[in-house]
């Protein structure tokens, strides 16, 4: 899984992103989940940070190879400067180009790019475009990211599914309204979506929303997560339920 599965630990928006290994993706079109590039280490090097935010400043006027460079830091370093330059990457026809943007602006959020970012998850025709923008859309709390990152849950390729679900574990935790909506698509997905790894992320994100259900989706989650636990055909599925009713002290509902 390329998710955290203790609550406790850092959130999506904590992740960083290498541009580069995107666009080998994009280019062999495989399936494989960007974010198990993650360099664990990048933040513990010992950079000039805003020395490199500068020189990536200068780079995001430059030519497209320029371009990729400079998103390749913003996806690893925060600076609001970089706002008025990274939102017009977003209308770039080079997909690689908007998936590095869509990265760079999750962790950058900027308020102004959520309208942007919304429209992109529900009409890109590049799916590796949709899922960035699944997995940048977690860091931002705005009200309107909700039910487009439901309906991608519902509708879109496995590879988007798989981010919309872990995203809607931080919106969410908005609020209580927001849990309660996310976790009925959530528990939908869980019992019929057709992807592994889909299904183990709903029961991760359940798990995150967990305290903000009311007893009736509480009561269904543990129900299906006992369910899952006994006879799924899943064996990450099945190992999932159990770290969940583990971590809610339910062991004894499987054992």
């Amino acid at each position: 899984m390329t998710k955290n599965k203790d609550p406790n630990k850092e959130s999506l928006a904590e992740i960083a992103v290498d541009p580069d290994v995107l666009a080998r993706e994009l280019a062999l079109e495989i399936e494989i989940d960007p974010l198990e590039q993650i360099d664990e280490d990048i933040f513990s090097k010992d950079l000039n940070i805003t020395k490199e935010c500068d020189e990536a400043l200068k780079m995001l006027k430059g030519n497209r190879e320029e371009r990729i460079q400079g998103l390749r830091i913003f996806c690893e370093y925060r600076d609001q400067r970089s706002f008025p330059l990274l939102l017009p990457l977003l209308d770039q026809p080079c997909p690689v180009e908007r998936m590095s943007a869509v990265y760079a602006l999750g962790r950058n959020p900027c308020p102004s790019a959520v309208q942007k970012l919304v429209s992109l998850l529900k009409t890109d025709d590049n799916a590796y475009v949709r899922r960035a923008t699944a997995w940048s859309l977690a860091n931002y709390d705005n009200q309107i990211v909700l039910e487009p990152l439901i309906n991608a849950l519902k509708n879109d390729v496995a590879a988007v599914r798989l981010w919309s679900s872990s995203s809607l574990a931080e919106i969410g935790n908005v609020s209580f309204e927001n849990a309660q909506l996310a976790a009925e698509q959530l528990l939908i997905s869980l019992k019929i979506d057709n992807e592994s790894g889909v299904r183990s992320n709903c029961i991760w994100s359940l798990c995150r929303l967990y305290e903000k259900l009311n007893n009736a989706f509480q009561e269904s989650f543990v129900d299906e997560c006992t369910k899952i636990a006994l006879f799924d055909k899943e064996p990450s599925v099945m190992e999932e339920a159990k770290t969940a009713l583990d971590s809610m002290g339910m062991q004894g509902f499987y054992n």
